[in-house]
């Protein structure tokens, strides 16, 4: 991309240049070393004699097109040279040399307002090596946890020998500084046993003590612990942040490993004393973050210096490598996150009130610790301003972000960073670091600001072509000495000729100088201001006109260069106001404003109807889990539906995919879901959430579909569906005809009874039996 804007940008410049005027020819520059500060598309001859009337400061092609020799022409270009990459490493213990970063050297050529982007690699290796020193507030109102972690580094052990084969544990103690009004001082009995009022017996109090440096001797920390003794101050809040300092910086007296992460476990159940408080005691010498660890393995310094500050712990833990681990009671537990978001690298769990739990909470801080990559820049110079761009999962660019999460031991991420420069700083070469946090690893950056020309190395000074000697031929042109003006120094100051006046302005009725200087032997010779620098040929260009932002000029993000914000490389806008930074709309699911909006300048623009807050995090009427990842499952499980449609299922859905037969019982972290898809099957699956915050998403593997009708049995049921109706058809008209019959019966019936004859003589009626006579019939002969 940053390829494509430089191309793009030498495209408008040249056709610019072939018009008229471009960047390079209109600021009215008249050294090389001013020519190449102007844009890092500028090129300077430094050829004496030039073949035709042109400028000497134009771009590159157009010099060439002018007729400048190649060798003359001043022109150079930004790199990137890798000095030291040794290839990364894919396990940690058993080798000499464990790298987890590349490169680890590069070198930046930069020419002023110029950039360049390089690419670092960052690696979880597999069995990388673990310190873990454990800090417990030994204060009276801990003796229930003292006897419960009595077997914790056997557990312990037990535990993380399944994320290491290499792992040492220490322990140390803290209480707070023996001194009024942090300890009780009377009656003058409590000074020796500070539980004498309460009737029972315990250690005097004591700042911090280190117990047991760091050894893969597991049963001497349950030794250690066994031994130890609760004591009892008088305020409420702790001196545990003495105690981190200390055993950050005392490497030699904790033994931490170079090649190792380096876990530093802090427990307590009260708030702590921060840098001021020891004023109470009249201690006013700020904590000079050295080892103050006696002969005796106590803090001897507790009661001289002051607490540490945030700021001074974040320096060193840093530096140490070292990741904070807050296990604290919920009481305090907002307070401690708080503390958290102010220290890379450090992470909080909720320690139950006799620290029964402290054994998983360890584990799963180191899960959280393991499962984030996050950049940290050091020592950066102010004239550069870097861009980050990550790159974590499945290949998605996210810009504007230096950290990416849900890893797991193994992955590999990649960053790229685009460098700036501001200006021309006056040391030409400088250094910075870029590192993962809590790793040891490091990328140093190596930074040569190509600000002077190469031709200045040959300056002829009282040259003979400068109207003999009145200057130095420098890079073609000469720089002529203090009261000399002139293209060849050939005019003094003292001399004056109105014809030259026209040399002075920019055209006929327009003012000399811009009123902003005065023509002197045909060339402005500009005023100075209190406001900045006004420079150009017809002193038309200054660095203080540019637009404002609550007061700062460009909004403090840019430069103003003639009348114009160049802004920084994350910054953009006409007043250089707007970020192009998203790392501060990430929200903790991974996702820019939780995907329910857009990051605009560096604030999440809420678009889900119902969404708020400073990353969109809040929506009690969006979607419910459930719903949000069943088009997860549909695109990664079965690559279909809407987010495989608009391509964006690798960026809205980050979750990890496993196929099972059966959903199984996961805690409350645990959400089953149920669905059914375009097929009309029901997918059954389960969203967890472990605790380094990866997102699971367990999957029946084959979806509930309803099966297919039997056409046999439809067959069948069909034809007996049509023999059932005609039977019953044929009953239901065979009971109707014989209703009808017996109801015609019985009025026949009736009406029969209801009549009455005629017993006279029926003219058509005729009997049964006739009887004839035969005639003929003469008896017997």
């Amino acid at each position: 991309m940053g390829k494509l804007c430089v191309a793009l940008g030498i495209l408008v410049l040249c056709a610019a240049g072939s018009w008229g005027g471009n960047i390079c020819t209109t600021r009215g520059v008249n050294s090389c070393k001013q020519c190449l500060a102007v844009s890092p598309l500028c090129a300077w001859c430094s050829e004496e004699v030039l073949a035709q009337p042109s400028p000497r400061c134009d771009l590159h092609a157009n010099l060439l097109q002018n007729g400048c020799g190649h060798d003359y022409i001043e022109f150079p270009t930004s790199s990137v040279t890798i000095l030291e990459d040794r290839p990364l490493s894919n396990k940690g213990s058993g080798s000499s040399t464990t790298t987890q970063m590349s490169p680890q050297k590069i070198q930046l050529n930069l020419r002023p307002d110029d950039s360049q982007i390089f690419r670092v690699q960052v690696r979880q290796v597999e069995d990388y090596p673990v310190d873990i020193y454990y800090l417990m507030d030994l204060s009276n109102s801990m003796k229930d946890d003292l006897r419960n972690i009595q077997n914790l580094g056997t557990k312990l052990a037990s535990e993380m020998r399944k994320l290491t084969s290499n792992l040492r544990i220490g322990f140390g103690a803290f209480v707070d500084k023996p001194i009024s009004p942090y300890m009780y001082i009377s009656p003058p009995q409590a000074i020796t046993n500070p539980c004498y009022e309460i009737g029972e017996t315990c250690l005097p109090m004591f700042g911090y003590k280190h117990v047991l440096s760091l050894t893969d001797e597991v049963t001497r920390f349950n030794e250690e612990v066994r031994k130890q003794s609760v004591s009892r101050n008088r305020d409420a809040p702790e001196g545990g942040f003495d105690a981190i300092i200390q055993a950050t910086v005392c490497e030699e007296k904790i033994g931490w490993r170079n090649d190792a992460s380096h876990l530093l476990v802090f427990t307590t159940d009260a708030k702590t004393h921060i840098a001021l408080d020891g004023r109470l005691a009249g201690i006013v010498q700020p904590n000079d973050a050295q080892c103050h660890i006696d002969k005796d393995n106590f803090y001897s310094a507790s009661t001289t210096l002051d607490y540490p500050s945030l700021g001074l712990m974040t320096e060193k833990l840093s530096q140490k490598n070292i990741n904070l681990i807050f296990a604290v009671t919920d009481t305090v537990v907002g307070l401690y996150q708080n503390y958290s978001e102010l220290i890379p690298g450090t992470t909080v769990g909720t320690l139950s009130r006799d620290s029964s739990n402290v054994l998983q909470l360890i584990v799963d801080s180191y899960g959280k610790i393991r499962s984030k990559v996050e950049l940290e820049v050091r020592d950066l110079p102010e004239e550069l301003s870097l861009a980050f761009n990550a790159t974590c999962l499945n290949d998605e660019v996210i810009p504007g972000l230096k950290s990416c999460m849900g890893l797991k031991i193994g992955d590999t991420v990649s960053f790229s960073i685009e460098a700036k420069v501001r200006g021309c700083p006056r040391e030409w070469q400088k250094s910075f670091t870029i590192k993962p946090v809590g790793f040891k690893d490091s990328l140093t950056v190596v930074v040569n600001f190509d600000c002077d020309c190469s031709c200045e190395s040959q300056a002829e000074a009282n040259s003979s072509s400068c109207s003999r000697g009145n200057g130095t031929l420098e890079c073609g042109v000469c720089r002529c000495n203090p009261g000399r003006l002139g293209s060849h120094c050939e005019c003094s100051e003292e001399e004056y000729n109105p014809s030259q006046q026209d040399n002075c302005s920019p055209g006929p009725g327009q003012p000399l100088c811009s009123q902003r200087g005065e023509c002197i032997c045909g060339q402005c010779v500009c005023h100075s201001s209190d406001f900045g620098k006004v420079t150009g040929k017809y002193c038309e260009c200054d660095d203080f006109s540019c637009v404002r932002f609550k007061g700062q000029m460009c909004s403090g993000h840019g430069q103003c260069s003639c009348g114009d914000c160049l802004c920084d490389s994350d910054w953009t806008g006409d007043y250089c106001n707007c970020t192009t930074r998203t790392d501060t709309c990430m929200s903790s699911n991974g996702l820019v404003c939780s995907g329910h909006g857009s990051c605009i300048c560096g604030k999440c623009d809420c678009t889900q109807p119902g969404s708020y807050g400073d990353t969109c995090e809040k929506c009690p009427t969006c979607p419910d889990a459930c719903t949000i990842k069943k088009e997860c499952v549909e695109c990664k499980k079965f690559e279909r539906g809407v987010l495989v449609e608009q391509q964006s299922c690798s960026r809205m859905c980050r979750d990890e995919i496993e196929t099972v037969q059966e959903l199984g019982d996961r805690g409350k972290d645990a959400v089953n879901c149920t669905y059914k898809d375009e097929d009309d099957c029901v997918v059954r699956f389960q969203y967890y959430e472990d605790s380094s915050g990866k997102s699971i998403l367990y999957v029946i593997e084959e979806p509930d579909c309803p099966k297919g009708p039997d056409i046999l049995v439809v067959l069948l049921s069909v034809t007996g569906a049509i023999l059932l109706i005609g039977l019953a058809a044929l009953l239901i008209w065979k009971l109707l005809i014989t209703i009808h019959d017996r109801r015609e019966f019985a009025r026949f019936e009736e009406e029969k009874a209801r009549a009455k004859w005629d017993t006279g003589h029926n003219p058509l009626y005729k009997e049964a039996t006739s009887t004839f006579t035969n005639i003929t019939y003469r008896g017997n002969m």
